[in-house]
């Protein structure tokens, strides 16, 4: 544990020979290299530890959907709005789908008006990714976290 300056890289690995341990390099830019004398097979299982640990920090952003049609009740509505800020606060993207049945394709306007409802009362937790578009017998808009 204790530092031994500036040594030989014979002196060094006699050391670590010594003390039957491996002279292992963790700093190769600097001037002079850092090496440090300590169990490789230990420092590589430490180093691989930290990684998983990371790695389970790491937030992994997921796609919900959120499926409406156009001529959804005002309780529904705010059922699924509450729905889409809980996704967006958890970090998430939301796919947000609206299905036309039958002839209620010819309204189209309904649709949009939903999904711009839904938008507008989002701003502050999220943004647009993709735009409101036709496709098929449904529009799809997908919205993401902000930050």
């Amino acid at each position: 544990g204790e530092q031994l300056g500036i040594v030989s890289l014979q002196k060094a690995l006699a050391l670590a020979d010594e003390h039957e341990l491996d002279l292992v390099e963790v700093a190769a830019n600097a001037a002079p290299p850092v090496c440090k004398i300590l169990d490789f097979t230990k420092f590589k299982y430490e180093e691989e530890k930290k990684e998983r640990q990371a790695k389970k920090r790491q937030h992994q952003v997921h796609l919900k959907e959120i499926r409406v049609k156009p001529n959804i009740e005002e309780h529904d509505y705010q059922v699924k709005l509450k729905q889409l800020i809980n996704f967006l606060q958890k970090k998430d993207k939301i796919k947000v789908s609206l299905f036309f049945r039958g002839r209620e394709i010819a309204h189209q306007e309904l649709g949009r008006r939903v999904l711009d409802r839904f938008i507008a009362e989002s701003t502050q937790y999220g943004a647009v990714e993709k735009p409101p578009i036709l496709e098929g017998r449904m529009i799809a808009m997908i919205i993401g976290p902000k930050g």
